[in-house]
């Protein structure tokens, strides 16, 4: 399971960045959502993958609690969820108002011949 994991956060990672690198606004806002993905994941496989395990320890349940899952993990995914969701909506408009202004997808949508 571990393998997993780490194999998607590699890849959504080197996936993210390449489309970061891109010089379309389009292919920013992808790679931006893929580096978020990475991160939840990331963050998520730190509360000890275990297939099937209560996430939350029951009373008299000390003795196992090497069996169990962190919680905090989950719910710091869970708000990095929100604010992923709140960034990509606010670069979208960010995005489409750029093109409405320049008449261009492009990030560096600048005059090339005023250089």
């Amino acid at each position: 399971m571990e393998l997993v994991f780490a194999s998607a956060v590699g890849v959504l990672t080197a996936a993210g960045v390449y489309l970061l690198l891109r010089s379309r606004s389009f292919d920013m806002i992808l790679g931006l959502t893929l580096l978020s993905y990475a991160t939840n994941l990331l963050i998520f496989s730190a509360g000890r993958l275990r297939v099937g395990a209560p996430p939350v320890l029951r009373d008299g349940a000390a003795a196992t609690l090497a069996q169990h899952v962190d919680p905090l993990p989950q719910a710091l995914v869970l708000t990095a969820i929100v604010i992923a969701f709140a960034m990509t909506a606010v670069t979208i408009v960010i995005a489409m108002r750029s093109r409405s202004d320049n008449r261009s997808d492009h990030v560096d949508a600048g005059d090339e011949d005023a250089t």
